[in-house]
């Protein structure tokens, strides 16, 4: 494959360094050799493709670190009238879309099986990179056990062949639950540690799942095959002993107390806040009026609290990632996170830096893709406006001119930048 050169832009590398004015990168097929000001690079004496980068802003692909390929905006009434295989049909556009957005890397936090990601690597649909859970751990009567008190079971991830049923209560089942999402070919172990806005019997500062309970999945995540555990924690309790036991990261972190905060810090533990989570939850529903009266009335509750903790979390020091719970609000719509995360405290710089170095980290794939730098694949991203001096730019998907996955370029606005 030939070299390419990609320039007239002003390079934002996601480690957090200063932007690179009138910069270019050296593509090696999917490969990076190079970064820098275009008349410092030296380039090898062949053929080299010029990609015009329109004077935009150069950014790595992004990465967001929790969605659910499965579905798209939380509509309980359709979504219970949804044929079963209509959903992998649907889950092509939510891949689409996201990729569109500029997100060329995720972690499914539960919904999408081995089979989409693999046909996604095989080349049958486009979409982004997958690390998947399958199945989330859940208690019964906790966040995942969708059984309501009329007694049905309005199950949004029903179990089949490739995606086990995650409902387990003791310890030995807890283990074997584990075994059994690493079966069907989890990357990450996914786990409700506590109950949580969406879910109709429990409430977000409802601890699940015993200390022991936690330490068997994690043990056996870890012995098996070296996985991570991702924890949905959204109360004190059930983020202190999500984090005691081991796990990599919490989702949501809704009410830290300064315990909770202070033990993420000791053992190195990931927050992925999902702020965009709750305020689409109210926004949906004052929109369309397809959210569940318990989840409104929930998220409502939440929302200050939420931004609180995070912006506590993030002066004390905690690492920060960038997830969105995508899924529950449209595919696509993803980058309205970052300007909720400036909101609590985080820069423009240090956001972008959430939404692709850190993120790769939480992936365990920071070797390979979340920065713009030699030798990691060509993920990149153009937005035709600066980022830097208004990070809602990004919001609009329209304003992501060219989207790069593995050196091939699979979005390309630029004629109508121009």
């Amino acid at each position: 494959m030939p070299y390419s050169l990609l320039c007239n832009g002003t390079v934002i590398d996601g480690t957090g360094a200063k932007p690179m004015k009138n910069a270019g990168i050296l593509l090696d097929g999917r490969y990076i050799r190079t970064v820098g000001p275009v008349d410092s690079l030296t380039l090898p004496n062949t053929q080299i493709n010029e990609i015009d980068a329109a004077g935009g802003f150069i950014l790595p692909g992004f990465i967001d670190a929790h969605v659910h390929l499965m579905m798209d905006s939380f509509n309980l009434p359709q979504m219970v009238t949804t044929p079963f295989s209509l959903n992998f049909y649907k889950a092509i556009g939510n891949m689409r879309r996201t990729l569109e957005a500029g997100i060329t890397s995720v972690r499914d936090a539960g919904g999408a099986d081995l089979g989409v990601k693999q046909a996604v690597e095989q080349g049958l649909i486009e979409g982004p990179r997958l690390q998947i859970s399958i199945s989330m751990l859940t208690t019964t009567g906790g966040h995942g056990d969708s059984w309501m008190p009329s007694g049905v079971n309005l199950d949004l991830f029903p179990s089949y062949p490739g995606r086990p049923d995650g409902l387990c209560d003791g310890v030995d089942a807890a283990r074997r639950k584990v075994r059994e999402v690493l079966r069907a070919g989890a990357d990450v172990v996914k786990i409700a540690s506590t109950g949580g806005v969406l879910s109709a019997t429990d409430h977000p500062e409802y601890t699940q799942f015993s200390p022991e309970e936690l330490d068997a999945i994690v043990q056996e995540a870890q012995f098996r095959r070296g996985v991570k555990v991702m924890a949905h924690a959204q109360g004190a309790e059930g983020v202190k002993n999500a984090v005691r036991a081991g796990v990599h990261s919490i989702e949501h972190g809704i009410y830290l107390d300064h315990e909770a905060i202070e033990l993420m810090l000791e053992h190195g533990t990931y927050l992925v806040p999902t702020l965009l989570a709750p305020v689409s939850v109210v926004q949906i529903a004052e929109a369309a009026g397809t959210m569940p009266e318990y989840g409104v009335r929930k998220a409502r509750e939440v929302l200050d609290i939420h931004r609180e903790s995070v912006r506590r979390a993030y002066k004390a020091g905690v690492k920060i990632a960038m997830g969105t719970d995508a899924g529950v609000m449209p595919h696509g719509t993803n980058l309205g996170e970052l300007g909720l995360l400036c909101s609590v405290g985080l820069s423009p710089v240090k956001v972008i830096s959430a939404a692709t170095k850190i993120s790769a980290e939480v992936l365990g794939w920071s070797d390979w893709v979340g920065t713009l730098e030699p030798n990691k694949i060509a993920d990149i991203v153009v937005c035709k406006a600066d980022p830097l001096s208004d990070i809602h730019v990004l919001e609009n998907p329209d304003n992501i001119i060219l989207v790069m996955k593995d050196g091939v370029i699979i979005k390309d606005l630029r004629n109508r930048a121009a």
